[in-house]
């Protein structure tokens, strides 16, 4: 447990310092790069498209991230009648007495609090997946894969114009790395330029590790199913995907996509309204 909490901690930082060091060598290495006369420069000129397109793709990935941890899920626990001498510690799956909590509901022992429709505990957020920011938390990984898959093409262009060499063989980009290594052990290679290529091997991973969990989620909405529920093997009720994907998206699901918008209200709250 002690070394779940230190990477609750962590791992935001970890984050954080990569899309930091992502944004300055795009703002202030790949972009500059791209222009070879700021003075004759057009008004539409790739590298002024390419900055904007990073700086959209950017906003939408931090400004998800940020309403995924303001979003929080529900504390049900202080809601819910767990029974005489019944801690909260100790109701762990919803089943603890009828009637007691809504389906999927789960306490998690890094957040100490109940939530509806857990998914599962995020420590890249330090915070836990629900009801509440399904759809910021979906958004978050879907434009931190498209962020790491522009840096990675930006990088790769880079790289391409400072060695003088060509990626039009797939297979250079996996030699890239044990060449590079070789070459910088013996002093052929700048240090920067070896920082550069390491990062872009990090793109590539975290982008196909987003763009894989966003696909998995979205496969588990689409089902009305949640990771937690498929883990323990609960059985849901079968309804219209189209339900699903408005239950946690809501009916303005385009504004969603293009600016960072908080997500609908659990259905819980819009019960306890009624």
């Amino acid at each position: 447990m002690l070394v779940l909490r230190l990477l609750n901690v962590v791992a935001p930082a970890y984050f954080l310092c990569i899309s930091l060091v992502t944004f300055v060598l795009q703002i202030f290495v790949f972009i500059p790069s791209m222009f070879r006369d700021p003075s004759t420069t057009p008004l539409f000129s790739p590298a002024l498209l390419h900055g904007a397109l990073f700086l959209f793709l950017s906003a939408n990935a931090l400004g998800n991230y940020v309403l995924v941890i303001q979003s929080s899920p529900e504390d049900l626990g202080k809601d819910l009648n767990l029974g005489k001498g019944a801690e909260v510690a100790d109701w762990l799956d919803g089943s603890r007495s009828p009637g007691s909590a809504l389906p999927s509901t789960h306490f998690c022992r890094l957040c100490a609090r109940v939530t509806q429709r857990h998914d599962h505990h995020c420590f890249f957020t330090g915070n836990c997946i629900g009801s509440r920011n399904m759809r910021n938390f979906i958004m978050f990984c879907l434009y931190t894969s498209l962020a790491c898959l522009d840096s990675l093409v930006a990088g790769m262009a880079y790289i391409s114009a400072t060695l003088s060499m060509s990626f039009a063989d797939p297979l250079a980009f996996l030699t890239l790395l044990p060449h590079s290594i070789s070459q910088f052990f013996s002093g052929a290679l700048l240090s920067s330029e070896m920082f550069v290529i390491l990062m872009l091997y990090l793109w590539l991973g975290i982008g196909l590790a987003c763009a894989g969990f966003c696909c998995h989620q979205m496969l588990l909405i689409l089902r009305g199913q949640t990771r937690y529920q498929v883990r323990k093997g609960m059985v849901v009720r079968a309804r219209p995907w189209r339900e699903n994907l408005q239950e946690v998206f809501g009916k303005k699901w385009l504004l969603g996509l293009l600016i960072p918008v908080q997500n609908v209200e659990s259905s819980y709250r819009r019960q306890k309204e009624k």
